[in-house]
């Protein structure tokens, strides 16, 4: 599998914060042999985010991007919203079980308004912007996520045979 991380703060895009949920997310991918094919920071701007997002699933070899950050409600967090500008179809599943998840840990994960879904043959899901946070959200629903891009990609084999066999892969 091949993915690309978007991280969006407009402190980390001023050069006023540190990355560090990039690059934590892809040495969690890598040690579930996903290769991290790009990587990029950008300011919490809807337009830029959308265009980015369906650059990389519509011209480049990604089977998964993964947002970071821009999921709360504080005014700039847009990146749902520029989420669904690009997907073809929403699974609304994804952000359900990881708020589900995230909520045995903090009141609040309520108030994430993570998105996931598809645009072309790649899946989109947003995750939090703090390392941990992404890091268990993302761990919360891997299982799902590694199924869905193969599905997106034609895997015509049985599901219930799938989720049968398939070990649990929490973080």
């Amino acid at each position: 599998m091949k993915a690309a991380i978007l991280t969006v703060s407009d402190k980390g895009d001023r050069g006023e914060r540190e990355d560090r949920s990039g690059p934590a997310l892809a040495s969690w991918l890598a040690e579930r042999q996903v290769e991290v094919v790009f990587t990029r920071l950008l300011a919490d701007e809807a337009g830029a985010i959308s265009a980015q997002l369906a650059g990389w699933a519509d011209h480049a070899d990604c089977d998964l991007i993964l947002t970071t950050g821009g999921t709360g409600v504080s005014p700039r967090d847009v990146t749902p919203e520029a989420t669904r500008d690009v997907l073809e179809r929403e699974i609304p599943g994804i952000g359900e079980a990881m708020r589900a998840s995230s909520l045995a840990k903090t009141p609040f994960a309520i108030l994430s308004r993570a998105v996931a879904g598809v645009r072309g043959q790649t899946l989109i899901v947003n995750l939090p912007g703090s390392p941990a946070g992404a890091i268990e959200n993302l761990a919360a629903v891997w299982t799902a996520v590694k199924h869905a891009v193969s599905k997106i990609q034609g895997d015509t084999s049985d599901c219930a045979r799938a989720a049968a066999s398939e070990p649990s892969t929490r973080a």
